[in-house]
């Protein structure tokens, strides 16, 4: 998966009418990682943003239960239609291999149905398609990362070490193949305990905004770890949804804003140089 210096890249063709296209990764499972995407998505349309969601964590795609989503997708000539879930464009495997029944692909395998739920879906006109990736750096990573005209890239973390190890390979990879890396979230930053109001440093704390200074890394922010976001989570209605004069939503809208003040900054970093003549 190593890029070569100076070799020029084949152009990868834009999925139509998606102005960005935002990979959301991590380096190990149990992050939190599809938490934040769900809740980040919604939190984007709460600032008003065209939005859509593709769950790649094709072995265990949680978005439709996050999102409260057991339709199946139908198809409109060629092209198969998202669903749609608070105003989120929503598609993933979740939809086609319901139930606890697991998914045993090899990579062409995975390589293909990427390409289907990029390409052949309708997306129609979006400002963002966040992609909720699977944990490490396989198959589907390599797939995407090679074919598709990714923005950036988002890595979540806890502050533990064990986390924070595998969060610098999410990060390395997307560096080594010219990925911009749009910035670290440290998700299950602490705790509030509830009864006190004390903070409670279940994972350590930290470790996500010292990692992304060490790395020369946008920190984006820090999440606690949340009893209502689980049950939010759980019951198919995400915090995000709760709007910003909720305490357990906020942090979300202020990811959301964060992360399009970033794109803005790397998108403007790639503007070619106009030299204007004497």
């Amino acid at each position: 998966m190593s890029a070569h210096p100076g070799a020029a890249e084949p152009p990868k063709p834009p999925i139509p009418g998606v102005q960005n296209l935002i990979a959301i990764g991590s380096g190990k499972g149990g992050v939190g990682k599809t938490t934040v995407s769900v809740n980040l998505a919604i939190g984007l349309t709460q600032l008003g943003c065209k939005v859509g969601l593709l769950d790649a964590d094709v072995y265990g795609p949680n978005v439709p239960l996050m999102l409260g989503l057991r339709a199946t997708p139908q198809a409109l000539g060629e092209r198969i239609q998202p669903l749609e879930k608070y105003g989120v464009r929503v598609m993933s495997m979740g939809f086609l291999n319901p139930g606890d029944k697991p998914l045993i692909w090899r990579g062409p395998m995975l390589h293909s149905v990427i390409q289907q739920f990029l390409r052949n879906v309708d997306w129609g006109e979006l400002d963002y398609l966040l992609i909720d990736l699977p944990p490490g750096t396989g198959d589907v990573q390599l797939s995407l990362i090679q074919t598709a005209p990714l923005t950036g890239a988002i890595v979540v973390t806890t502050p533990s070490e064990v986390s924070l190890e595998d969060a610098r390979k999410a990060v390395r990879m997307f560096e080594q193949v010219r990925v911009p890396v749009l910035g670290m979230v440290e998700n299950m930053s602490y705790m509030k305990c509830p009864h006190c109001g004390e903070q409670v440093d279940v994972f350590s704390t930290g470790g996500g905004r010292r990692t992304a200074k060490e790395m020369d890394v946008f920190f984006l922010g820090g999440l606690p770890l949340d009893p209502q976001v689980r049950i939010s989570g759980d019951t198919g209605n995400p915090v995000a949804l709760a709007g910003e004069n909720n305490p357990h939503a906020r942090d979300f809208l202020a990811l959301a804003r964060e992360m399009t003040a970033r794109v803005e900054q790397v998108r403007g970093e790639r503007k070619p140089t106009i030299e204007i003549a004497d």
